[in-house]
């Protein structure tokens, strides 16, 4: 095990909202060029049309972008893509992720589970490191004390 972090403490990917931000921007931006350059036959409405697409990609973008992991003294918050759910430590049973996942799985005391997308599995070393000290905190805090 890992040495426990500090309460609070948020985990989030880092690689996948460079990308996500960047291309949200890129998207936004060549959206507005292609409105401004366009031939005269396109309408006002469809130079509009053209930079709402754009801002409804950049905001599907925003939301792969904020998926994040926190937890503190009464739990554990997962905010996925379109989602987010709030966990007290009794009922997360243990997280895994086999090489391979995109990210952890918590595994809960009613028999579901569910992802944690603020954990990327795609960036091996701090998801590592990102995993060992979630796994620590769910040990430490979710498991009855012994009885000593």
């Amino acid at each position: 095990m890992t040495e426990l972090p500090a309460l609070p403490v948020v985990w989030r990917p880092r690689t996948t909202r460079v990308v996500a931000y960047t291309t949200a921007g890129v998207i936004v931006l060549g959206m507005i060029l292609l409105a401004v350059v366009v031939p005269p036959r396109f309408t006002v409405v469809d130079r509009v049309l053209m930079v709402v697409f754009g801002l409804a990609l950049a905001w599907i973008l925003h939301m792969l972008a904020r998926c994040r992991v926190v937890a503190d003294c009464g739990g554990v918050t997962v905010v996925n893509a379109f989602r987010s759910r709030r966990l007290a430590w009794a009922e997360i049973v243990d997280v895994t992720m086999t090489t391979g996942e995109p990210w952890p799985t918590l595994d809960l005391s009613d028999g579901t589970s569910i992802g944690a997308m603020g954990i990327n599995g795609a960036e091996r070393a701090h998801a590592a490191r990102q995993l060992d000290e979630l796994q620590s905190l769910v040990h430490r805090h979710g498991e009855a004390p012994d009885p000593s």
